[in-house]
C-alpha cells in the first residue's frame, strides 16, 4: 500500500508537506497541492479511512432513513430523484451515503436512533417515514445532525417543497383556463397532504371559486385503484366537473383509466391534473398537466444542509427551506375560454 512517505520521496518534499497537500490546506502554493495529488493519484494513494475518522472525529457515512409505507421503494418517482440529487451533493463532498435498515422482519430490533450510532452516522437524512411515529420523534432528539425532506419539525432542518405555493399556482392556471366546476381527489392524511389541502381551499376562496363537498375525495398517494374508485364517482354526479386534481401523476393513471372506460376524451370532456412532474407522465397522450417539483434541487439543498450541520454545527442555522415547483402545462387540462 502506498503512504505519505512514499509520495514525499517521490515529488521531494517533506511527509508534512504531502499531509497538506491531500488535505486541501492553503499554507502551500496551489501548484505544489495539484502536483502531490497528481503523484499520489499515479502510485494509487488511498487515504487511510480509520486515520481519518480518528483525526476528523467523523466517519464520512451518512445514513438515510426511507421508510416509504407504500412499499414502492426506489421506484417511486419523486423520491428516487430526490435521492439521487442528494447521494450525488454528499459524494461531491467525499461522503458515502448508507440506508438504515427499518429491520421489518424481526421481532427484536434497536430503536433507529441507536442502530445509527452503533453505526457511527455523521448526520441522518430523513427522506420518508411515518413522522409521526415515537421512534422517529427520539431519533430527531438523538443529537446527530439531521434533515427531514417535506416534514418540519421545531428543532430540525427540512428542506420542504412549495406546496402552498404549488397548488395555488396550479388552481390558479386551471381556473384561468374558465374551470368553474373543480374536483380534488387528495392523498391520505400527511403534512403534504394538510398544506396541498388547505392551500386548495383558501385559494379557491381567493378566486370566488365555490368547491362542492361532492367534489372533494381522498386515495392514498399512487394508489391507481383508489383513483379509479373516486374518478367513477365523481363521473356519476349530476354534475360532474370539467376538472380533477389527482394526488399525484402516478395516482392520476387509475383516473384517466376510468375516464377512458366511460367513453370520454381528455380533455375534450373532461380535463385533469397531477402533481409531481414524474416523466413518464410527459410521454402519455394527452402529456398531463401537473405541478413539476424540483427534484433536483430539493436533494441538493438537503445533502448541502446535512453537511454544513455535520461540519460547522456551531454556525449553521436549524431552518426550513422552501423549493418552488412550476405548473407544467402538458395537454390535459382544456381552455374553457375559448368555448
Amino acid at each position: 500500500m502506498v503512504s505519505m512517505k512514499d509520495i514525499s520521496t517521490a515529488c521531494g518534499v517533506s511527509v508534512a508537506t504531502v499531509s497538506k497537500a491531500l488535505n486541501d490546506h492553503n499554507d502551500i502554493g496551489s501548484e505544489t497541492k495539484k502536483y502531490i495529488k497528481k503523484v499520489a493519484d499515479e502510485m494509487g494513494y488511498l487515504p487511510n479511512s480509520m486515520a481519518k475518522a480518528l483525526k476528523t472525529h467523523r466517519t464520512y457515512n451518512i445514513g438515510v432513513l426511507f421508510a416509504e409505507e407504500a412499499y414502492s421503494g426506489l421506484t417511486h418517482d419523486y423520491y428516487s430523484f430526490v435521492l439521487d440529487s442528494f447521494k450525488n451533493t454528499v459524494e461531491e463532498k467525499g461522503y458515502d451515503i448508507t440506508f438504515v435498515n427499518s429491520f421489518k422482519a424481526r421481532s427484536e430490533r434497536p430503536s433507529y436512533l441507536e442502530h445509527c450510532r452503533s453505526r457511527g452516522f455523521d448526520g441522518i437524512a430523513i427522506v420518508c417515514a411515518d413522522f409521526y411515529s415515537p421512534e422517529i420523534m427520539q431519533l430527531v432528539r438523538g443529537n446527530i445532525p439531521t434533515v427531514t425532506i417535506d416534514h418540519m419539525f421545531n428543532n430540525t432542518s427540512a428542506i420542504m417543497s412549495n406546496n402552498v405555493q404549488g397548488m395555488k399556482d396550479l388552481l390558479t392556471y386551471i381556473y384561468e383556463k374558465g374551470h368553474r366546476r373543480v374536483a380534488y381527489i387528495h392523498g391520505a392524511d400527511s403534512a403534504v397532504t394538510q398544506s396541498r389541502l388547505s392551500s386548495f381551499y383558501r385559494t379557491a376562496a381567493q378566486l370566488k371559486l365555490e368547491i362542492a363537498d361532492e367534489y372533494i375525495g381522498m386515495a392514498p398517494y399512487r394508489d391507481t385503484a383508489a383513483t379509479y374508485k373516486e374518478t367513477m364517482r365523481l363521473l356519476d354526479l349530476k354534475e360532474r366537473p370539467t376538472c380533477i386534481l389527482y394526488p399525484d401523476d402516478f395516482a392520476a393513471f387509475g383516473g384517466i383509466n376510468a375516464i377512458k372506460e366511460r367513453g370520454l376524451r381528455i380533455p375534450d370532456d373532461i380535463s385533469v391534473a397531477g402533481y409531481d412532474g414524474i416523466m413518464i407522465a410527459r410521454h402519455i397522450e394527452p402529456t398531463l398537466t401537473t405541478l413539476a417539483q424540483d427534484t433536483a434541487k430539493l436533494g441538493q439543498k438537503a445533502g448541502e444542509k446535512l453537511i454544513n450541520l455535520i461540519e460547522h454545527p456551531k454556525t449553521t442555522l436549524v431552518e426550513q427551506i422552501f423549493v418552488e415547483g412550476h405548473v407544467y402545462e402538458g395537454n390535459s387540462v382544456a381552455d374553457l375560454t375559448e368555448k
